[in-house]
């Protein structure tokens, strides 16, 4: 094994490219956007089992460097009423501070805020330090394994490139999951988009170090405050589907209106919030993977959201995504044969994230349940919030988990 080629410079891309680099195998990325900061108004978690993944090839640092933390969640209801607070599952106290290495900004284990578009940056700044080429505007269009065994990937713009495996790093849309089996499972839209936004002029403003969650009759909304005093905000707002051109036809007044409408009725702060913000509102659609049969073939294999995407609810798909590139790494250097070392990547992989997958499913059906369900969960959430806190390690299984280099 000497040359992969990695489609998709994303987040699992970028990872995979200088994992690979750590176990001695060339790599090169190829990335159909111009820039490769695709959706870049989003903001996203790195919690404390994706930042421990990233010291395996010492890019943990930039990360912290780039995002600010948390360390606890409250909850509310419609009403207002607070439901109870418990602290993020590997938070580790303090994420600013002196780290238990000694050295500045690597304190705690997260979980770290930033956007989806620094988050690219950073990475792509480490695989570019690193001496890994990263090619733009290279949409991958077929691939094909040759008589000697070597795979050839060929592009829109005409291109072709050579390697020894091809792993597809290219999302929820995969093109490579759908070259592996054309009869692979579409993602499935949740029935929600997912809305963010930034303002400084909110009048009510979350604590410090906090999410603050809020389960509105008609959608969910969170926000945290980010050390400049910017409000940071999402919401999971019911509808349909939006193609590629509504998405980018959406003006952000009329993301706006329509959020803050869902909560208007709320005795929260979360439609001030949301009408108090300007142009720096973005929404996207909210798809899942349950299970994908086919992860690879002899020569090509899928990573992150184009093996295993969850909703966003859990916020776990860049941590998953990191994982996943250091760990096919890791089997790519321990296993000659590149049939084997996916063979070992899936067996070590495809529990936990289709676990974590699941996980995130039944937080989307218990966010704006009917009248009933309200009732019973605003009911059973405290006694829920309580138990967790009493029992530290219940994370342990998510969060808790590390990749032995």
């Amino acid at each position: 094994m000497t040359h992969a080629l990695i489609i998709g410079g994303g987040i699992a891309g970028a990872v995979t490219a200088m994992a690979l680099r750590k176990a001695g195998i060339d790599s090169e990325i190829f990335e159909a956007y111009p820039t490769g900061a695709d959706d870049v108004g989003a903001f996203l978690v790195v919690f404390a089992n994706g930042l421990e993944a990233l010291r395996v090839i010492d890019a943990q640092r930039p990360v912290v460097e780039h995002s600010f933390p948390a360390e606890r969640v409250e909850f509310f209801n419609s009403a207002g009423k607070r439901l109870g607070e418990r602290p993020i599952a590997g938070s580790g106290g303090g994420g600013e501070g002196e780290g238990d290495d000694g050295r500045r900004g690597t304190s705690g284990t997260g979980p770290r805020t930033l956007r989806r578009a620094t988050l690219y940056r950073v990475l792509h700044d480490q695989a570019r330090d690193r001496g890994i080429p990263l090619h733009h505007g290279k949409r991958l269009i077929a691939a094909e394994t040759v008589g000697t065994g070597r795979v050839v990937a060929s592009f829109a713009d005409g291109g072709r490139a050579e390697g020894d495996v091809l792993i597809g790093a290219d999302g929820i849309h995969s093109v490579t999951r759908k070259l592996i089996d054309p009869a692979a499972p579409r993602p499935r839209y949740t029935g929600q988009n997912t809305v963010c936004g930034y303002t400084r002029d909110a009048k009510t403003l979350p604590a410090a170090r906090t999410y603050t969650m809020i389960y509105g009759r008609r959608a969910f909304f969170g926000c945290t405050l980010a050390p400049d005093g910017e409000v940071w905000w999402f919401a999971n707002a019911p509808g349909r589907e939006l193609s590629r051109a509504e998405l980018a036809a959406v003006a952000p007044d009329q993301w706006r209106h329509r959020v803050a409408a869902l909560f208007e009725e709320d005795h929260t702060p979360a439609a001030a919030v949301v009408r108090s913000t300007g142009e720096a509102i973005t929404g996207s659609n909210a798809y899942d993977i349950a299970s994908t049969p086919n992860w690879s073939t002899d020569t090509m294999v899928i990573i992150g959201d184009a093996a295993h995407a969850a909703a966003p609810n859990a916020a776990q798909g860049a941590s998953m995504a990191i994982e996943d590139g250091i760990v096919l790494a890791k089997c790519l250097r321990d296993h000659p044969r590149a049939r084997d070392a996916f063979a070992a990547y899936e067996e070590l992989r495809r529990e936990r994230v289709e676990r974590v997958v699941a996980a995130s499913a039944e937080m989307v059906r218990h966010a704006a349940p009917g009248p009933v369900r309200r009732v019973v969960r605003d009911a059973v959430l405290p006694r829920r919030i309580e138990r967790r806190e009493a029992g530290a390690g219940a994370d342990d299984w998510l969060t808790g988990y590390r990749i032995e280099w």
